[in-house]
């Protein structure tokens, strides 16, 4: 069964704390998790767009890679940004 939003927005929940672990994000807890669901809804999305199927249900592993690999991405992106806004000034 796949998730749904609420679904999607609790795995983006625990994605967006294992995400900050992986990349070493220098953010706030409650910013990091905020960026954990983005993550997790886009990663749900481009896992849908990609492979042709939605993902699968809360404890699939399918679900979490694409969860983390969105909150990754999202955490990479801002982190670029946020470097070149501190280099600005």
């Amino acid at each position: 069964m796949a998730l749904g939003i609420l679904g999607w927005i609790l795995v983006g929940l625990i994605a967006g704390a294992i995400g900050k672990a992986i990349m070493g994000d220098s953010m706030g807890i409650i910013p990091t998790l905020v960026v954990g669901v983005v993550g997790g809804l886009l990663g749900g999305w481009l896992g849908s767009v990609i492979f042709g199927k939605g993902t699968g249900g809360f404890f699939e592993l399918s679900t979490w890679i694409c969860a983390i690999a969105g909150t990754c991405i999202l955490l990479g992106i801002l982190g670029i940004f946020s470097r070149g806004s501190a280099r600005a000034k």
